[in-house]
Parts: structure tokens; sequence; C-alpha cells
């Protein structure tokens, strides 16, 4: 089978892949037409297609998280491969494919991750930081074991937030040796906070978003954290002008940086600082490490990342 990663442009291929989005979409023709916009995927990536000329039994048959045998044609539009989908059909049980064979997964195993993040909220030592942190985790927990942080901007994959947790931890614990004035407690809750209600915003099947939830949409993860520090103060007896509690919740909902980015205030506290750009360096490099894992091993260039300001990056000999 075709490996995702293994294609380039102008390449014809057949081979099984997940509908990760499907979208019906008009044409700009006079009369328009209906065509898909899809998202197909396997373990080693995902490339945007498009199905021309769809028909009513077409859209009766193909739904997001659904396997799929593809015939398709590798095409560049707008300095990115996009597939042509030439024929498609649902996999049959003779196919003997799962669907876990095109979950792209973090490369730790969650119940490691999850222990990881539970291990770093133990060990804070303020007792109100630390009362607020395992009661947010309590409420995630279930879903840390598998959901994205992202639907396809960064760590866009099965146990993507708990990975990019526990790497911002591992990149924190380095920053609070080299800058010792930070404080570490709060920074550490800070990092195991900033995204946690991503498990509420976004609704997820197998590491893979289907859509923002109707509370994600209306309020967002950002205001959603900052509530669940609200709720756990009140549920444990914590002053809500309490230093530390204001002290999270800053943390929450400043670590995007600016209003553009979705934060209502912007970073005013060191560990509000390191924060945001402890977060941003994990999803950028993320983003870069995706890409050249994603594009073939012949190519010196990625396609352009829209989290790099849709720059391509180039990969460099060892």
């Amino acid at each position: 089978m075709t490996q995702i990663k293994q294609l380039v442009s102008s390449d014809e291929f057949t081979g099984f892949y997940l509908l990760k989005e499907l979208d019906i979409r008009q044409t700009n023709a006079t009369p328009p037409k209906d065509y898909f916009d899809i998202v197909i995927c396997d373990s080693t990536g995902q490339l945007s297609a498009k199905m021309w000329d769809v028909s009513s039994t077409d859209k009766e048959t193909f739904f997001p998280m659904g396997l799929v045998k593809v015939r398709g044609i590798v095409q560049t539009y707008r300095e990115r491969l996009q597939v042509k989908i030439v024929q498609m059909r649902p996999a049959l049980p003779e196919d003997n494919v799962s669907i876990t064979d095109f979950i792209r997964s973090a490369p730790i195993r969650p119940i490691d991750l999850v222990h990881t993040i539970k291990q770093a909220a133990s060990s804070v030592t303020d007792p109100e930081v630390r009362t607020i942190v395992e009661y947010c985790i309590g409420k995630a927990e279930d879903k840390l074991m598998h959901y994205p942080a992202a639907k396809t901007h960064h760590h866009a994959y099965y146990a993507g937030l708990a990975y990019h947790i526990v790497r911002m931890l591992e990149l924190g614990e380095f920053v609070c040796r080299q800058r010792p004035f930070l404080n570490a407690d709060m920074l550490r809750a800070g990092i195991i906070l900033h995204d946690v209600a991503k498990t509420e915003e976004m609704t997820a099947q197998l590491g893979v978003v289907s859509d923002y939830s109707v509370t994600g949409k209306l309020i967002g993860h950002i205001a959603l954290a900052s509530s669940w520090i609200t709720e756990a103060a009140i549920k444990n007896d914590l002053p809500l002008d309490s230093e530390r509690v204001i002290g999270l919740q800053h943390l929450v909902l400043s670590h995007h940086n600016t209003g553009e980015w979705g934060s209502p205030v912007q970073p005013q506290t060191a560990e509000a600082v390191a924060l945001h750009y402890i977060d941003s360096l994990d999803a950028k490099l993320q983003m870069v490490e995706d890409a050249l894992d994603s594009t073939p091993d012949s190519e010196a260039w990625t396609p352009v990342i829209r989290g790099l300001d849709n720059k391509a990056v180039y990969r460099t000999k060892p």
C-alpha cells in the first residue's frame, strides 16, 4: 500500500486511507457542481484531496472517519501537494484493513504521558496550586489519554495533547534551572493547565477532531480552563482573590499572548511570559518535525507550513 509520506507530485497511486475530513462544496461553474473537499490520512501523514462531480449516491456513501480505497493522482496546487481522486469506494471486510492502522499516535504511550503529567502535578509544593492542578487534571484525565492538541495546527493526533504538555514540562524544567527567579510551581501548573480544557472544546475520536463542541465554539478552551480554576477554588474552599488563584488564571488567559490569537490579556508575570514562549516553541518545532517526517526523504523542502507564516522548511543534511 502506498503511504502518504511516499507520495510526490505526478504520482498515480492506489491505497487505503482514512477520511479525516469531508465537506461538500460547490464549484464556481454555471451551474455549480458539487464536489468533495477531503483530507485523507494514514499513520505517516495527511493530504488534501478533491473528488469532483460527486453524485447523490456518493453523498450518502462517504463520511468522515470512514476507511476508503482511493485511486488518485498527486498534483501541486499553490506549492502544496493535493490529490485528485479518480475513484473511491468504502473499504470492505475482505480488504482486511483496520481503522487503528491509519491513526497517527504520539511516540510515547498515552498511559505513560498521563502518568508523567500527574507526577508533575504531585511535585508542586504549593498546596493551593497543587490542589487546583490536580482537580483540573481529574476533570480531563480520561480524555487526556487520547485527545489531540488541535484539529490541524500542531500535535493533531492520538494523545497529542498529553504529548504536548509533557514536552512543555521538559522545556519548563530546563528554563527554571536556567532562570531560577521563575516560580517553578506556577510555571509547571500553567503548562499543565493552559490547554487542558481542549478536552471539552473539541469533539474527537481516535485522535481525530470532527468538530468543535458548542461549548468550544461559544466559550473556547482558554475561558473554560479559567472557569475550571475558579471551580476548583470554590470546591476546595480556596479564596478566589488568592494570589495563586488569580496567578493561575492569568497564566491560562494570557498564554496565546494577544487578543488576535485568543488571549484576553497579555502575559504580565514572568511565568506567563515563559509559558507563552515555551508553548510557541514546542508547537512550532512539532510542526517542523511533522512536516519533515511526512515529506519523502528524497525531497529537500517540506510543503509550506501554515503555522510558520506559510514558509517551507529545508531538510539539512546530517
